[in-house]
């Protein structure tokens, strides 16, 4: 019964799923599922890696390519790997990266994989979209927007809930931030987080519109970068009436090293607890890490790493362990 009502709970993209698959559970219902879209998630993984390699052409096109180019960043990829000032260049790019806040826009695209999922044992994947815009609202506060656009797939769960795939609930975060660091280095920011009922499918989503506060504090100090995200959200409007309250928290504390020839270390893992869930299926909790590089394609600098963590509490019926792959797009400011 408690891996029925919570196999789905096993990642933050998940804390919806783990509500509606417990609701359904209770009102005997089983999700509609999208048969076709499940037979198609081959072409649309090849449809999204085509959008991501295009991404990366066009880019290089945005970068201007002038002889002339005076940006400090362009200086200094022309200079020898390895010289202090390269070092030095490279280690602000990966810092600005691993800053949640940073005024940079960037576009990550974070995979997910946790394997040994549902009825089966076979793997779920999500893949998430989550653009970074700084805005300058005055010379003394910045406002940072992040959206978080979930695309999903997962095996069969359990008796009734087939394998499908679709779109999960799109979050937006709004963070208010001085421009300058706060005395002993401290930066960070505050402000809203909503979440939208844009899943295509019942066990994706809430069902509901939320809305919570955010908060994200973070130090940098030598090689280091670290610090920690936090928010939560409850539901703001009734919705289907067969659909339970949203009151979910996520809590994601990150530390970065930063390393010579711009590889670093890092450790993200995202814990999450569903409120309205009592006892052992209340938490999940990896750790866990990995390693970073950024790259370039041309004169664009882009950030790569990959993590694994182990579930050292988790839902019943969950997975133990899981992977991430992170490929983001970086726009330094000319």
């Amino acid at each position: 019964m408690k891996s029925f009502q919570t196999v789905v709970a096993a990642s933050k993209s998940a804390w919806s799923r783990h509500v509606a698959t417990e609701d359904l559970y209770h009102q005997g219902r089983c999700p509609v599922t999208s048969a076709t879209l499940f037979v198609r998630w081959p072409q649309i993984r090849a449809v999204l890696s085509i959008l991501a390699v295009a991404m990366s052409v066009l880019c290089r096109g945005v970068v201007p390519a002038s002889a002339q180019e005076s940006s400090h960043l362009t200086e200094t990829v022309q200079q020898p790997i390895g010289s202090p000032d390269t070092q030095q260049e490279s280690s602000d790019i990966a810092k600005q990266a691993q800053n949640p806040i940073a005024k940079l826009i960037s576009v990550p695209f974070e995979n997910d994989f946790y394997p040994h999922t549902g009825t089966h044992k076979e793997d779920e994947y999500v893949l998430e979209i989550k653009p970074v815009v700084p805005i300058a609202l005055s010379k003394d506060w910045n406002l940072i927007t992040r959206t978080i656009i979930p695309v999903i797939q997962t095996p069969e769960l359990a008796p009734g809930i087939n394998g499908t795939s679709g779109l999960g609930d799109i979050q937006e975060s709004f963070f208010f931030s001085p421009t300058k660091a706060s005395p002993g280095g401290i930066i960070w920011g505050a402000g809203p987080v909503i979440s939208a009922p844009t899943a295509t499918e019942t066990i994706y989503g809430t069902g509901k519109m939320s809305m919570g506060p955010t908060l994200v504090v973070l130090k940098s100090q030598g090689h280091w970068l670290y610090g920690s995200l936090a928010q939560n959200l409850w539901s703001v409007e009734t919705g289907p009436r067969d659909r339970p309250a949203v009151n979910q928290m996520l809590l994601q504390p990150f530390v970065n090293y930063n390393l010579p020839h711009k590889w670093y270390l890092t450790s993200s893992p995202i814990i999450t607890s569903n409120w309205e869930v009592s006892g052992n299926n209340r938490w999940t909790v990896p750790v866990g890490g990995g390693v970073g590089k950024i790259v370039h394609f041309g004169k664009l600098p882009l950030n790569a790493y990959t993590q694994c963590f182990r579930n050292v509490e988790r839902p019943d019926g969950t997975t133990s362990w899981s992977t991430r792959f992170q490929m983001q797009f970086l726009f330094p400011k000319r």
